[in-house]
């Protein structure tokens, strides 16, 4: 049986067609021992599927990533979606060859409301939780969804006004708390719905999102500019959360 999802230990250098150029290295620095932290990769292959499928993910492969994210719960010791102790991750592009600016990163992955508040009670750091989350709304909506990133960024630099501060930094944990509240707002006006609680929610958009980009303006301009063939597809890397401003 075709495999389409793999934990980046088991994956190597020479997989590059298979995990992107980014899972293959991943792999191979994991399998020097260097201190990588843990993910899986869905492959090229399952790109190529989602297309074929009329842009959908097979249920077969639906399995494997949940069964991934099963074995990262395992490896990291924590859950996704317990507010207790969460697992947060990054969902990532990676072709075969480095694509630059073909698709935007998706960090914090896995937070909402119960899970904001759980990590500022963890971290024993609320400031941190709720600028988390502010950034995965504002990622969510701009990488995933595609509503204008400048519509959040107005709400935020109007917020910082009111509160008559210059910098990000000058901004309590409170002040955070309410930028959240106006980010939903503003995700809600473009959706029509409401922000996405259900982290597999989450991480299933932003995996179709990462196949998506493989065809966007962007991506097929760059791949006729530098001769890549557009039959390759391209990979999703998801990975813990490692965060050096908690």
């Amino acid at each position: 049986m075709k495999k389409y999802v793999y934990l980046i230990s088991e994956g190597n250098k020479d997989m590059r067609d298979l995990l992107g150029g980014k899972g293959a290295n991943l792999a191979e620095m994991s399998n020097l021992g260097l201190p990588v932290p843990s993910g899986f990769v869905v492959t090229t292959e399952s790109c190529l599927k989602y297309y074929e499928n009329n842009e959908t993910i097979d249920e077969e492969i639906v399995k494997e990533i949940f069964s991934s994210l099963e074995k990262l719960e395992e490896i990291s010791g924590k859950k996704f979606g317990d507010p207790e102790n969460p697992l947060l991750v990054s969902v990532r592009s990676g072709s075969r060859v480095s694509m630059p600016g073909m698709m935007d990163t998706v960090l914090n992955l896995g937070i909402n409301d119960e899970v904001c508040e759980g990590l500022a009670k963890l971290t024993n750091n609320k400031r941190f939780a709720y600028d988390s989350y502010r950034r995965f709304i504002q990622m969510f909506a701009d990488v995933v969804k595609g509503f204008p990133k400048s519509s959040f960024e107005i709400k935020f630099d109007d917020f910082k006004e009111d509160k008559g501060v210059e910098f990000d930094t000058d901004l309590t944990a409170d002040d955070l708390k309410e930028v959240v509240a106006i980010y939903k707002e503003e995700y809600k006006k473009h959706a029509g719905v409401e922000f996405p609680q259900d982290p597999k929610v989450q991480l299933m958009e932003a995996i179709k999102a990462v196949f998506r980009s493989w065809n966007n303006d962007r991506a097929i301009t760059y791949r006729r500019l530098n001769d890549i063939p557009g039959s390759w597809g391209t990979a999703v890397n998801v990975q813990q959360m490692v965060y050096g401003n908690t």
